[in-house]
């Protein structure tokens, strides 16, 4: 998602970088490219219109202004413009005085509303909330099952009843009053496209439960088709946001900068993939920061602190400073690193990332060779890598179906890591208290990167390399971070 869109507006700043002076000819180039960018990725032509008119004027006063670097004021502008379509700010949840807090869930079949329902009660439930899930969508066959297997793997209750939608949503508040249950929420039902009965059905049930929050759910994948669906159910129903499915797709991206312009609500939350814990609060801010190549430090971190206990993490970065990190060491940071998503997603929020590395296909698979050649050591091999002699690297290559050459580059490149990071180590102090101290508060693995301190990440990236070597392999990897290589 957003990918060319990115690509565009990367090509933009370069230019615009260093510049002394605008001019307005200048400007109207500009202009001329963000208009083509935002087009190709299918935003609606009257958003277009607007931002652009927007950027437009700050521009221009740019121009005029005495600024040392009209540039990147130009290149603020569009960045603060991204930030505005796409909702400004991120949508706070308050919960009701008297539970429970009613959710309905609308859109059309086939958005991916039954699975986002689920998904949402697992985000509930990591919030400290207990979530019932109402299933009211009786009009697709076997709807009502997929909530209740999605909702025995998220350990989340689902109530339903053969009986008119609009009776079954609000008995399913009634049930979860019972039950002590302080959200709920109803999954109703929807077509392959608007029609008069689906409106007037999802109408009847919002004002039988009053809910709080009402999110319709949109598939980024259909562009301007969404927009217009939005539209619909907005003249329906009080819309509070939207959920934006797919946004891990191939989709340009056009939806999700155009809606908010359109019916003016936020994008609330976001799917970003098919595992039940791939979907997140959507920040506009960080979004906006994605797609002009700024990266996004805060959500890395916030994964992070979920998928690595702080002590762990600890204990390894003193390790790692010490020159002491061993292939088991690696191995358990791999493992956490999966918890966070596809690595490719990981790294697309790092600041300075390659465009090559960002759009290389790295995923769990591409691994599988790291992590086979380091299961296939001895336990007393992991800890110490140069015991790893010519007829260990044999052995170990036909135990982990590899290669000698694939197994002498991991050795390689592992002990290089370990010279490199000791050697840091040693160069900004070393010892606990000054790890901690660098680490900030609080159990931060990344050192206290969510402060903007990104200096060494370009340097560990390899200063822009092919890491893959034009082979998908992370095993020929110049430019991964060392840690990943």
């Amino acid at each position: 998602m957003f990918d060319s869109l990115s690509s565009r507006l990367d090509g933009i700043a370069k230019r615009l970088r260093g510049k002394g002076r605008l001019t307005e000819a200048d400007v109207d180039d500009v202009m001329r490219e963000i208009r083509t960018a935002l087009l190709e990725a299918d935003v609606n032509v009257h958003v277009v219109r607007a931002v652009t008119n927007r950027i437009r004027e700050h521009a221009i006063g740019a121009t005029r202004s005495k600024a040392l670097d009209p540039g990147q004021q130009v290149i603020k502008a569009v960045h603060d413009e991204l930030i505005r379509i796409l909702g400004g700010e991120t949508l706070a949840i308050t919960y009701a005085a008297k539970p429970p807090t009613v959710v309905l869930m609308a859109g059309l079949q086939g958005s991916g509303k039954t699975t986002n329902s689920a998904k949402l009660a697992a985000w509930f439930t990591a919030q400290g909330r207990h979530p019932l899930l109402v299933g009211a969508d009786l009009q697709r066959p076997a709807a009502v099952e997929q909530l209740r297997t999605l909702g025995a793997q998220i350990d989340v209750p689902v109530w339903s009843e053969p009986n008119d939608p609009v009776r079954v949503a609000t008995d399913g508040v009634d049930e979860a009053r019972r039950l002590g249950r302080d959200v709920v929420i109803v999954d109703t039902a929807g077509r392959l496209s608007i029609d008069a009965e689906m409106m007037d059905q999802v109408r009847r049930i919002s004002e039988g439960i009053s809910p709080d929050y009402t999110f319709l759910v949109i598939d980024a994948m259909t562009g301007q088709d969404a927009v217009q669906t939005a539209s619909a159910f907005h003249d329906t129903l009080a819309i509070d946001g939207v959920i934006m499915s797919k946004l891990d797709g191939d989709a340009r991206g056009g939806a999700a900068l155009s809606v908010k312009e359109v019916i003016g609500r936020p994008i609330a939350f976001a799917s970003t993939g098919e595992r039940v814990d791939a979907f997140e609060q959507f920040h506009p801010d960080r979004m906006a920061g994605r797609i002009l190549g700024m990266g996004d430090m805060l959500t890395l971190i916030e994964q992070a602190e979920q998928a690595f206990e702080a002590d762990q993490a600890e204990q390894a970065a003193a390790r790692l400073m010490d020159g002491q990190f061993t292939f088991d060491d690696f191995l358990e940071q791999m493992q956490a690193l999966k918890k966070m998503g596809p690595l490719s997603g990981v790294l697309s929020m790092m600041p300075g990332v390659p465009k090559e590395l960002k759009n290389a296909d790295i995923s769990d698979d591409s691994l599988k060779p790291v992590e086979a050649i380091i299961r296939s050591m001895t336990a007393e091999e992991r800890r110490q890598p140069a015991l790893i002699n010519g007829s260990r690297r044999s052995r170990i290559a036909t135990g982990s179906g590899t290669s000698v050459a694939e197994v002498n580059r991991l050795v390689k490149q592992f002990s290089e890591m370990q010279k490199m990071m000791k050697k840091m180590g040693g160069g900004m102090g070393g010892g606990r208290r000054n790890r901690k101290a660098r680490r900030g508060q609080g159990g931060d693995p990344f050192g206290g990167l969510g402060g903007g301190d990104t200096a060494g990440l370009e340097e560990l990236l390899g200063g822009g390399q092919n890491p893959l070597g034009g082979r998908g392999n992370p095993l020929d990897g110049g430019g991964l971070p060392p840690q990943f290589r």
